[in-house]
């Protein structure tokens, strides 16, 4: 069941922020407004993209997450990490030093997330043979995807794949591993080290599973730079056997087709959630050819563009391209082991239901009348998108006065006009304005009423 009230990492620091319209121009799912000159974030439509974080010219977002100190309360402590966390690292610095600085930093047992990733690779293919009718079949690997499609595309979910992310696998396998050594589940923490806002709200409040066997989430770039401090004469651990399911499709899986390349000629790989955007909005038309999977990343390449990762995105991809050459093929390199029926089961997602969050009323009639209300009032608004009202667009804007959240003369170019109208200001005014919107601009809008009704 869906809840309104989620979990967000992305949080906004009242003291830093200016009220500059960044953050809210590029919201894809229109979450954020300005309100008494600080941004704020409407909850239910939020997806934790992390956009509103890389735009931000005062650095006023901040993630929740947990402090590295919490792994100190177990005995034994798994840091979970994905490959995009070794991708970023300058040549110089080798995998031996990065798996040492991260045993120094305190964790017990080490597991790059896509170790076992011919098992999901068997996942994938065995819901595609049950479930080929439903395509195109879309990855449930970018949890802010999952999100945008529950929220603002809730006609497409059935096309989600239930199937978990590797972390979970990881997670679930580091367990049956450990359980493999003779050590008890209770006194062992998993730690999963994300790259992204997305992936910390995924840990914390999953979507089509109750909850996490993750117990915690470090922020990657915090990592990152404690790695640093210490490599730099260390000379690191061997492999010690914690990269010994490693290979090559796992390395390459959380950047652009790494999952679609297991479809051939019937998939296709999009990153950035505006390109997502467009395609999800062609899905719902029916615009677009018979596809048999998508694989849709809300991060400009990938995870490797997560606002968490430190590294630059382009040199992190050319760097995780030469260092799975170093690896075997999945197929080549199957870890069987005899809990792998039992981790595969716990892949499986709960149905995930829509969002809602875009709905304009309880029932269908208060909905078409409300949608009524939006058109009408888009033709009196300049259609100039300026974000001056405290929302992203004058479609927005009409969306907040209709639910009763605004004001038709929140817009400051209908204001002007009125008091040009009533003579409460001079010609000067209006004329400035069509020196930048052009003369006759605003000739059509009519006066307003403050508190007209729709």
């Amino acid at each position: 069941m869906f809840r309104t009230q989620k979990y967000h990492a992305i949080q906004v620091d009242g003291a830093k922020c200016i009220g500059c319209t960044h953050c809210m121009k590029v919201c894809p799912t229109e979450a954020i407004r300005v309100k008494d000159g600080i941004a704020v974030i409407t909850g239910e439509r939020c997806v934790d993209c992390g956009d509103c974080m890389r735009v931000c010219p005062t650095e006023a977002f901040y993630l929740l997450q947990d402090d590295l100190s919490l792994i100190g309360r177990y005995k034994y402590r798994i840091a979970l990490f994905p490959s995009v966390l070794p991708g970023q690292f300058p040549d110089h610095v080798n995998d031996d030093q990065i798996y040492g600085a991260l045993l120094k930093i305190g964790f017990t047992h080490l597991f790059e997330v896509e170790q076992p990733i011919q098992w999901m690779v068997e996942a994938y293919r065995n819901y595609h043979a049950t479930h080929g009718n439903s395509t195109p079949l879309i990855s449930a690997f970018c949890p802010a995807i999952v999100r945008l499609i529950q929220i603002r595309y809730p006609s497409l979910i059935d096309k989600i794949m239930l199937i978990n992310a590797p972390h979970d696998l990881a997670a679930h396998f580091a367990i049956e591993s450990m359980k493999g050594q003779g050590i008890n589940p209770e006194d062992t923490g998993i730690f999963y080290i994300a790259p992204c806002s997305a992936k910390i709200a995924a840990v914390k409040d999953p979507v089509g599973e109750k909850k996490s066997v993750v117990d915690g989430i470090i922020n990657m770039h915090e990592i990152y730079n404690k790695v640093m401090s210490i490599v730099t004469d260390d000379p690191g651990v061997a492999e010690g056997g914690f990269r010994e399911h490693l290979t090559r499709e796992g390395i390459l899986w959380s950047l652009p087709r790494g999952e679609a390349r297991l479809f051939k000629r019937k998939s296709m790989a999009i990153d950035g959630i505006f390109n997502v955007v467009k395609m999800l909005e062609q899905m719902e038309t029916g615009e677009i050819p018979e596809i048999g999977f998508l694989e849709l990343r809300a991060c400009d390449q990938g995870c490797a563009g997560g606002i968490m990762v430190s590294g630059n995105r382009f040199l992190t991809v050319e760097r995780l391209d030469r260092r799975s050459r170093k690896f075997p093929h999945a197929a080549n390199h199957p870890p069987e082991l005899p809990f792998k029926a039992d981790v595969l089961s716990r892949l499986l997602l709960d149905p995930i239901e829509p969002a809602h969050a875009f709905q304009l009323g309880k029932d269908r009639q208060t909905a078409m009348e409300k949608m009524a209300g939006i058109n009408k009032l888009v033709k009196k608004l300049p259609a100039l998108d300026c974000g001056a009202c405290g929302a992203p667009n004058c479609h927005a804007l009409a969306e907040d006065i209709v639910r009763g959240n605004a004001a038709l003369t929140d817009c400051i170019f209908l204001r002007f006009i009125n008091e040009n109208h009533d003579g409460n200001t001079g010609y000067s005014t209006l004329h400035s304005l069509e020196k930048i919107w052009g003369a006759g601009r605003f000739s059509t809008q009519i006066k307003t009423d403050e508190h007209e009704s729709f």
